[in-house]
């Protein structure tokens, strides 16, 4: 039976409304309602100039929908998009898309106030290779100038215990012996790289735009870091010749559902195989360093500046450090919607408390803005009741996302002798959460690489805590400081003994 969505609950979906509702197509734009924004551009004036590996929601909603608005303005049409993945799965996001012209429905959740529209700057999807083959083929064209990445946190292959490349991961040991034939994003990009530099071509420049301190600096150390692996006169030309820019990017966007397609067809009459639903904010800073060239971004409201990673390290710690303090307490008492979290008086009074006395205060000033007031806006984009933001995608990768959200928080504090009991307990949270129960003794699935090592640790850390903290790959020198062992023990404890909701009493009630 089809459904529609209605204040968060599924209903059917009538007969006739799906009759009357029209398939996305560049044809059919004109018979679109005129509710819905469309592009004011005609698609056959784009020529691609970008190249982006991993299209995935964040991406259409956001780097998308600048260039969108741009190419509305009538500038810079030779920037259009082509789309790219390396992972199997990408291939159903390039199917889903190609049969509407690689044209997507972007919806804004403004509660009450919805806003629905169609989105072209995508002119192509390369076809998806197990290894990439077609990717650096379609790179020989000069006028791709730009490699942009949304490839998840997972993706860079870091170690997590030091946060530096790691040569030793998987597919970095493949690619370095096999690069005509590569597997992870970083062997993509070198073999064309290599390619360019052998034609006489100038390279593109590589921009990341995934939630990862310096992830400029992260991308060039990926890429140079194979090249050392393979050629020290290639890595010396990644090094010297190519452009990292780094930058940060911000936009709550939830995974899309059923429940997302057919609210698309019940509010605006149209059916889109892949649609976007995501919060009315973007925000998106961006270091000014592109040697060929690059859109005209600040006019449709780009922040070019040299401090990128003043705000990146705002975002990361308070955005993505509170996604991950509310993430496993709401998991564990069996809550599924993330503004439904916020309305938890102990969730949100854990979130406020952890932000404002041990986030916010180790923090550096960002230029222009006032942190309490971001965190301000922060909750409220949490809170917002329409995004339908789920706490499973929240909670999902946590053993990537921990050290770079939490840990660095975890480390500053204690290298300043300052206490670190919500951010211990934000560890043992998650701890708790890869158990694999919640507080019910409901059993549910780990969505994370490392899911099955982790439910071990987990389980065993319930007689000895000790057992969690020992994946120095993840927690490095934090797990061997005795004040965070000494609060996430204790913390842990109480989790086991007394459940979630006396534990975060404790910690409000001002309990170590």
């Amino acid at each position: 039976m089809e459904h529609y969505w209605s204040s968060n609950y599924l209903l059917p979906l009538p007969t006739e409304t799906i009759a009357m509702s029209q398939n996305l197509k560049l044809a059919h734009l004109a018979n679109l309602p005129h509710a819905i924004a469309k592009p004011t551009y005609d698609r056959a004036d784009l020529q691609a100039g970008i190249l982006h590996i991993g299209v995935g929601n964040f991406h259409r909603a956001h780097q998308a929908v600048y260039l969108d608005e741009l190419f509305n303005a009538g500038k810079d049409l030779d920037w259009a998009l082509i789309g790219a993945g390396i992972r199997p799965g990408d291939g159903a996001m390039r199917q889903a898309l190609e049969h509407q012209d690689w044209l997507t429905t972007v919806v804004e959740l403004e509660p009450g106030a919805n806003h629905a529209r169609i989105t072209g700057a995508m002119v192509d999807f390369v076809p998806i290779e197990e290894h990439g083959h077609a990717i650096v083929t379609a790179l020989d064209n000069p006028a791709l100038r730009i490699v942009s990445l949304t490839i998840t946190e997972g993706g860079y292959c870091i170690d997590p215990g030091t946060g530096t490349f790691n040569p030793e991961h998987p597919d970095i040991v493949h690619d370095a012996t096999h690069l005509q034939t590569p597997r992870s994003a970083f062997g993509v990009i070198l073999a064309a790289l290599k390619r360019r530099r052998d034609q006489g071509h100038a390279p593109f420049t590589v921009m990341s735009c995934d939630n990862i301190p310096h992830n400029g600096q992260v991308a060039r150390e990926a890429v140079a870091g194979l090249a050392d692996l393979i050629d020290p006169s290639l890595a010396a030309y990644v090094r010297e010749q190519v452009a990292f820019p780094t930058s940060m990017v911000d936009r709550i966007t939830p995974a899309t559902t059923d429940r997302e397609r057919n609210a698309l067809v019940e509010r605006f009459g149209v059916q889109d195989n892949w649609p976007v639903f995501c919060e009315p904010f973007r925000q998106w800073v961006l270091e000014d360093h592109f040697p060929s060239g690059r859109p005209a971004l600040e006019e449709v409201g780009v922040t070019f500046t040299p401090r990128v990673a003043a705000f990146e390290l705002m975002k990361l710690r308070i955005l993505n450090g509170g996604h991950a303090a509310i993430a496993y307490p709401a998991g564990l008492l069996g809550i599924h919607y993330v503004h439904e979290a916020m309305e938890d008086p102990l969730v949100r009074g854990f979130l406020d408390k952890l932000e404002l006395e041990e986030i916010i205060p180790c923090v550096p000033p960002v230029p222009g803005v006032d942190l309490q007031d971001y965190y301000r806006l922060i909750a409220r984009r949490f809170s917002n009741p329409d995004v339908g933001d789920t706490i499973p995608r929240l909670a999902q990768d946590g053993s990537n996302r921990q050290p770079k959200f939490i840990l660095p928080s975890t480390r500053d504090r204690l290298k300043a002798g300052a206490d670190v009991t919500g951010l211990a307990l934000v560890s043992a949270l998650w701890c708790r959460y890869c158990a694999g129960l919640d507080d019910q003794g409901r059993p549910f699935a780990l969505d994370d690489p490392n899911a099955g090592r982790l439910q071990s640790a987990a389980l065993a850390a319930r007689d000895d805590a000790s057992a969690f903290l020992a994946m120095r790959d993840i927690f490095g020198d934090v797990a061997e400081n005795p004040v965070f062992r000494s609060r996430f023990e204790t913390a842990l404890g109480r989790l086991w003994r007394e459940g979630t909701r006396v534990t975060l009493q404790h910690y409000l009630g001002g309990a170590v």
